[in-house]
């Protein structure tokens, strides 16, 4: 009887425990779940959040790619919300630091992705109080001002994209101090100014997109990032020189700016590089032809430069090779076979060259010798032609001078020999002249 009775204090001691855990937890995800509802009308009640209300259960509902909401031990670890793309601005009520205070009340947060939504206004450097977070992405919406300072404190930071935005003013140095930051994307903001050299030291960097911006001036070496995979800097206003890389980059985007060097050997050698494009600059040099045969190699576009060099119609591609332009450039010679004969579904261009390929958009060779010249690039045999005539022209030009030297200096000579001969002679010629005119004692004694 009394072994029962202990038993069944027993149970209702668990039973109790059990319930101040369940009421606990429930209170905590009843406080989690008025932040999901105070912002949902903060964000005006976007269609995407129009099956929340009071009776949700946020943590039980099925994730789609516009919302998911994850939760470990009944707290938010994750919201992910995208609007329509191109969603208007919030009303001129909505108050983004208002909004980022309603925000940290998730403390939890290690993923945070709003996009597409009309937040406007500076980003609130309070944001940094969620010190979980590892992904922050808040593109496609009209965020403007400078990126907080506050966020170099998010040392777990793996993640931060903040693409097609009004951000503007200089990229922040101290984006390079990270520890673990793999993805940087800002494109399409107003970003200006030079790239911050501290990127160099972003060792666990896989991603960087900088596109549609305006930054200028030489890239920083990133040939120390070896695990940067994606290289975007896409219409900037970037160069001359081109970029110092790792060897793993898988993608390469250098169009629209003002690299003007020659493309460097060892680009032949990124075994993993898929997609390639340099187009709409001013390189100059010889094309690559290994990049046709690249192992990886996808996607290839160098249209509108000034590079140089003779094709030969049995040069190898990659029969993956789906897009190749090499369109205004100063190639000649034939268009290799292995680029009309692969995948029907291949694009490949190649006008305004001066190739033997029968097609009306091509110049005639003389025009790609004469642009050549222009720029400074000269095919291997013309150079030499050009060097021999040169040591010939100076050779001629030296023999004559030589000739004229030699003949200055035997009439110099023979000048400078009569002259000491008739000093030798003027005495006795002058006595002999004194003689006769009765001088001659006088010119004696004042000898």
């Amino acid at each position: 009887m009394a072994r029962a009775s202990r038993f069944s204090q027993c149970t209702l001691l668990v039973l109790a425990y059990i319930l101040l855990q369940v009421n606990h937890s429930e209170q905590l995800q009843s406080s989690q779940a008025q932040t999901l509802l105070r912002i949902q009308g903060l964000l005006n009640n976007p269609a995407v959040l129009s099956s929340w209300n009071i009776t949700t259960e946020f943590c039980n509902t099925e994730p789609t790619s516009s919302l998911t909401v994850v939760c470990y031990e009944e707290s938010i670890t994750q919201l992910h919300i995208v609007g329509n793309k191109r969603a208007p601005m919030l009303p001129l009520s909505f108050s983004m630091d208002s909004f980022v205070t309603t925000l940290v009340k998730l403390p939890d947060l290690k993923v945070l992705r709003l996009v597409s939504l009309g937040l406007w206004g500076p980003l609130s450097g309070k944001i940094s109080r969620l010190s979980s977070l590892e992904i922050l992405n808040m593109s496609s919406n009209f965020l403007n001002g400078a990126i907080p300072q506050e966020l170099s404190i998010l040392t777990s930071l793996q993640t931060l994209i903040l693409d097609e935005n009004m951000l503007a003013g200089r990229v922040p140095d101290w984006l390079g101090s990270l520890p673990i930051l793999a993805v940087l994307s800002l494109r399409n903001n107003m970003f200006n100014g030079t790239l911050p050299d501290s990127f160099s030291y972003l060792e666990n960097l896989r991603v960087l997109a900088l596109s549609n911006n305006h930054f200028y001036g030489e890239v920083p070496d990133f040939s120390g990032l070896t695990y940067l995979q994606v290289l975007d800097l896409e219409n900037n206003a970037l160069g001359p020189q081109f970029p110092k890389v790792g060897k793993k980059l898988v993608t390469m985007i250098l169009s629209k700016n003002k690299f003007r060097s020659a493309i460097p050997a060892e680009v032949s050698s990124y075994y993993q590089l898929q997609r390639l494009d340099l187009s709409s600059n001013r390189f100059v040099g010889p094309f690559p032809q290994a990049l046709l045969s690249l192992p990886s190699i996808t996607y290839l576009n160098i249209a509108d430069n000034k590079l140089t060099g003779k094709l030969f119609d049995d040069l190898s591609c990659n029969p993956e090779l789906g897009f190749v332009d090499l369109s205004s450039n100063l190639l000649t010679g034939q268009l290799p076979n292995c680029l009309l004969a692969g995948s029907k579904n291949r694009v490949v261009l190649y006008a305004r060259n001066c190739l033997a390929a029968g097609n009306e958009n091509q110049h005639p060779l003389s025009f790609c010798q004469n642009e050549a010249l222009a720029v400074g690039i000269l095919p291997l045999q013309k150079k030499q032609k050009q060097v021999s005539k040169a040591v010939l022209a100076l050779s001629i030009i030296g023999g004559i001078i030589g000739g004229i030297s030699l003949v200055v200096i035997a009439f110099l000579l023979v000048r400078r020999t009569k002259s000491k001969q008739t000093m030798k002679k003027t005495p006795t010629r002058l006595i002999q002249e004194n003689a006769s005119t009765g001088y001659t004692s006088k010119f004696l004694s004042d000898a």
